[in-house]
């Protein structure tokens, strides 16, 4: 597990989005997410639109199932897999911006909740299936996230999981000058290794169904955010005051973008994709 050397909380997830929303939702879209490219050909909208078709393959929702989105974002993953799916989605968000965004969006059969997920107070064995798309890298404790999990699906349910991930045999420099730098900046408690994620799912009573090495497919989104951030720096006044006041406190994290190019090229980075069901008889029952 990366750990960096300026602890992150939950609270400072929350400003992080809060004070960065205009950035995100310029640079980044409706989806703050990976795109993910099958054949190289697609529009960043569409790979952005295809990692959600690859979490909705995944889950395989039925109709009438409840699923929970955990770190829905702006809501557009929920509302995309409502308008596709017969089914509910209660999402959570730290950020109170991405909340008003994905409460102006109000879908049928979605709704949106300002809530910490390691202190969510939904009801135990209330849904079906549930999703974390780039949200477990912020839980300060990632045991909780999957305790949380276990406890809120039934029997049976799915889990799946979109992470940025530490590189097995990640090298010293890396580690140095390139993970940890990248959880300071991007306000991640902890880089875990696909080790670490799935020793962690299963004590919490989770069996791993399947798992893929997405890297390849997604590292594409930092080359296209770098390029806007630059064309906006230009273009944009709103978003070039952002950046460069130092009254904007996470504005550190544009120093994670060349980071983030480079962590994914050398494999000191990995990005996965990871199905589990709730064993029947685990822990989390």
């Amino acid at each position: 597990m990366i750990v960096p050397d300026m602890p992150s909380t939950a609270a400072g997830v929350a400003v992080h989005y809060d004070e960065l929303d205009l950035a995100y939702r310029r640079i980044w879209g409706e989806h703050v997410h990976h795109g993910y490219w099958r054949t190289g050909s697609e529009s960043p909208a569409e790979a952005a639109e295809a990692l959600v078709e690859e979490v909705e393959a995944r889950l395989a929702p039925e109709p009438g199932q409840r699923l929970c989105d955990i770190g829905c974002g702006y809501g557009a993953t929920a509302a995309r897999i409502v308008a596709r799916h017969d089914v509910h989605v209660t999402g959570l968000t730290l950020s109170s911006a991405q909340e008003k965004v994905a409460d102006a969006r109000a879908p049928s059969r979605f709704t949106c909740l300002r809530r910490d997920w390691l202190h969510n107070d939904l009801p135990d064995a209330g849904f079906d299936g549930a999703y974390a798309i780039e949200s477990s890298e912020h839980m300060v404790d990632k045991a909780r996230f999957f305790t949380e999990a276990a406890r809120v699906l039934r029997p049976g349910g799915r889990l799946v999981v979109c992470a940025w991930l530490e590189g097995e045999g990640a090298r010293p420099w890396e580690v140095r000058h390139l993970l940890r730098p990248i959880c300071r900046e991007g306000r991640l408690p902890g880089m875990g290794s696909r080790a670490d994620y799935e020793a962690l799912a299963a004590q919490a009573g989770f069996a791993l169904r399947d798992h893929e090495d997405a890297s390849v497919r997604v590292r594409r989104t930092w080359t296209i955010c770098l390029r806007r951030l630059a064309v906006a720096m230009i273009r944009d006044p709103a978003l070039r005051s952002l950046a460069l006041s130092p009254r904007t406190r996470n504005r550190d994290f544009i120093l994670s973008l060349p980071r983030l190019i480079l962590a994914l090229r050398t494999g000191a980075m990995r990005y996965g994709i990871f199905l589990w069901e709730k064993d029947s008889a685990g822990p989390g029952v």
